[in-house]
């Protein structure tokens, strides 16, 4: 089925690496504002968001010079687990239960499978980037349901 899609009018990001002028903030205080919001216990997707829509800072970057990620990193804040690779396990966790309860359901054990080939890849790349470390280990749950 085609998609419903049409046009151009989605937002896009600004073009200029420049801060906007009409953002006030000073680097310290995004720096701040971000290290807060990460003690708070928000994962680094919704710092964004969070300092997007209640801050009114577009973007972190052309403000402070660094990612999200690099001010984390140097305030000793990063995740043990990157935020896409938890995302994917909570997922393949919550099927598991699913699939516990429901065993003949096939298209979600083939969805199961999907999501730990994903896991695997993802958790290679990580490995191989240093983020993980060499001995982590995902343990697939489809073979222990059937």
């Amino acid at each position: 089925m085609p998609k419903q899609e049409k046009g151009k009018s989605h937002s896009i990001r600004p073009v200029s690496r420049r801060p906007p002028s009409w953002c006030k903030y000073q680097p310290e205080e995004v720096e701040a504002f971000v290290i807060k919001l990460a003690k708070e216990g928000h994962p680094l997707s919704a710092i964004g968001t969070i300092l997007r829509d209640q801050y009114a800072i577009p973007l972190v970057k052309p403000i402070t010079g660094k990612s999200i990620s690099a001010i984390l990193k140097n305030a000793n804040l990063t995740p043990s687990l990157p935020e896409d690779l938890g995302n994917m396990m909570k997922k393949a966790q919550a099927l598991a239960v699913h699939m516990e309860k429901n065993r003949k359901d096939l298209h979600n054990k083939r969805n199961m499978q999907v999501i730990e080939a994903q896991i695997h890849k993802l958790s290679r790349y990580y490995k191989r980037e240093g983020k993980l470390a060499k001995n982590w280990k995902y343990e697939a749950k489809v073979a222990s349901i059937f």
